[in-house]
């Protein structure tokens, strides 16, 4: 039987991603979602970077993989970043499209028909899928997939 835990508040505290390049996809997490490095580190056979968004630490960065996420195997689905405004996703599309990142969807897309909320969804330099969204952002914008969840691509 699980343990109560209906006065425990449970949030996700931050996501660690294994990388290929470290330089590359801190580079990238930098330009795309405006995070800032909190610490890396170098050292040879344990290169990391620690990023934040200012506030509180969001993301961290190992080198220690080879090849691409592919998404025929088990683990991670997505990574979801919630901004405060279709202007701000509107933002990091431009730098996702300056980046040359591959977008999933042409733009903003709602999560389903009729939704409020929407966003882009696009890949990191490791094929690591990601999305971007803020509440507002899914009116006057199409959902690719109907009534079924955007965030479900494949």
């Amino acid at each position: 039987m699980p343990a109560d835990r209906s006065k425990t508040k449970t949030v996700a505290g931050h996501f660690s991603l294994n990388v290929t390049d470290l330089s590359r996809s801190r580079d990238f997490y930098v330009s795309a979602l405006g995070l800032e490095v909190m610490t890396e580190s170098e050292t040879e056979g344990r290169p990391y970077a620690f990023l934040t968004d200012g506030q509180r630490l969001v993301l961290s960065l190992w080198e220690q993989s080879e090849g691409r996420c592919e998404i025929s195997l088990p683990g991670l689905h997505h990574l979801a970043f919630e901004v405060d405004s279709v202007e701000d996703v509107s933002r990091t599309e431009m730098n996702v499209r300056k980046l040359g990142a591959l977008m999933l969807f042409d733009g903003i897309v709602a999560h389903s028909k009729g939704a409020k909320s929407g966003g882009i969804f696009f890949e990191d330099p490791d094929g690591i899928r990601l999305e971007e969204y803020a509440l507002d952002a899914g009116e006057g914008h199409e959902a690719p997939y109907g009534n079924a969840p955007t965030c479900g691509f494949r």
